[in-house]
């Protein structure tokens, strides 16, 4: 059986990637008192010891938000270093890299965005949002450098919403943490880029959808980050896949 390492082993994603895999891989998730991301030493070590086909880099430094804008330190160890860390383990030991990233990476601004769309996180104010952008497009930089690689930028969210209330005025493309681990999973043996997203539509709506509890706030009303107005992607690539 072919041996997959999930990385952020104690995140939601890497627990939902788990439950999915229903025995399709051996499953390594190690938390980060056994693999340390920001170690080149530990995670190397990790690998020597697991012997990966697959690693899944799902391990990141993310909500909230604004913890980017007061610890942009450990935005970069994480993020950005903590990538180039498993970047280079990969190569040593030749193995596949799938690298979560985020919709984030996109300007924000007109929507739509597809694999090729010019990358820039959102300039409507340097806030966490955005240092959280720049971070994950980070460490897609270090993951292009290697050719048996994977990008999923990906709009997830923790199942049920978590919040009870919701923008009206920010578009996505968002999908739960459980359909997100499941398309993932039919994606590993792809290379370069792929948009992971469900329909364009308000944040609200999506909420709503789930909880018809949800009750509806504006961009105006969040007032720790300024909100990307519309970072939806183009998922016909992702779809044209599912198909096959």
């Amino acid at each position: 059986m072919r041996k997959l390492l999930i990385t952020g082993g104690a995140g939601k994603l890497a627990q939902q990637l788990s439950i999915k895999n229903k025995g399709r891989y051996l499953i390594y998730a190690p938390h980060r008192s056994a693999m340390d991301l920001t170690s080149l030493e530990s995670v190397k070590r990790y690998m020597d010891k697991t012997k990966p086909d697959i690693v899944l880099h799902a391990g990141a430094y993310t909500r909230p938000m604004n913890k980017h804008q007061e610890n942009a330190d450990i935005s970069i160890q994480t993020n950005i270093i903590g990538t180039c860390n498993v970047v280079l383990s990969c190569i040593e030991h030749g193995c596949k890299l799938v690298y979560v990233s985020t919709d984030y990476v996109y300007p924000g601004t007109e929507g739509n965005y597809n694999e090729n769309s010019p990358l820039s996180p959102y300039k409507g104010n340097d806030d966490g949002l955005t240092k959280y952008g720049w971070s994950k497009l980070g460490g897609e930089c270090a993951v292009k450098m290697y050719d048996n690689s994977l990008i999923l930028r990906a709009c997830i969210c923790d199942k049920p919403f978590p919040h009870k209330r919701a923008a009206l005025d920010v578009r996505k493309s968002l999908l739960f943490n459980d359909e997100a681990a499941e398309i993932m999973l039919k994606l590993l043996e792809y290379k370069g880029i792929i948009n992971v997203g469900g329909p364009a539509q308000s944040v609200y709506d999506f909420a709503y959808g789930n909880d018809p509890r949800t009750e509806a706030l504006s961009r105006e009303d969040i007032k720790d980050v300024n909100i990307a107005p519309d970072t939806t992607m183009d998922i016909s690539k992702l779809k044209s896949i599912l198909k096959t």
